[in-house]
Order: C-alpha cells, then structure tokens, then sequence
C-alpha cells in the first residue's frame, strides 16, 4: 500500500526526527546563548532554552563526569542527539520496504 504523497508514508521517520533536531538546535543555542548570558538570567529567551533543553541535559549528566562544566554537558547533548538521529536514520533505511536491490 503506498501513498500518494511520499512525506505521508514516512511520517514515522520525519517526526522524530524533527523532534531530535528542534533539541539539538535549540541546545546548540543554548552553547551559544551561554557565553552572554548568566545562569541564573531572567531573560525570558533564556528561560526558555533552559526549559525546553533541560531533560536533555539532565540525561546527559547522568552519564557524564561529575567534574565537567555546564558547557561540556550541553555540547555532549548536542553530540548525542546528533548520533541519535544518524541512528534513527540507519534504523529507518533498514526497515525501509521501499529498499531496491
């Protein structure tokens, strides 16, 4: 059964993927906002990056040393999502029907 438009029939790949990327880039931004702002800023935009990235980061700390800096967390999460959605994309080519060969 396949679909007339091809961006309905992977709709199970593009939302997560989506999803992961929106975190990575708004983590990213989180990096970069970090160097201006002080971590305990009531900047409105910075909150909202703390807000939106923080299980992020809160999941990476697990795995990360105790002694490293808030700025080595966030760009480790970036590098994880990263690989994530490589993973994601490995994972979805192999249960891709749509395979030719």
């Amino acid at each position: 059964m396949t679909s007339a438009n091809p961006l309905l029939a992977s709709w199970l790949y593009l939302a997560p993927n989506f999803i992961l990327a929106a975190l990575m880039y708004t983590l990213l931004g989180r990096v970069i906002l970090g160097l201006f702002v002080a971590p305990d800023s009531p900047n409105y935009i910075w909150r909202f990056f703390c807000r939106v990235t923080d299980p992020v980061v809160t999941a990476v700390a697990v795995v990360t040393p105790k002694a490293a800096v808030p700025v080595v967390i966030w760009l480790m999460g970036v590098v994880w999502l990263f690989w994530l959605r490589v993973g994601l994309l490995y994972l979805f080519l192999l249960l891709s029907p749509a395979q030719t060969g």
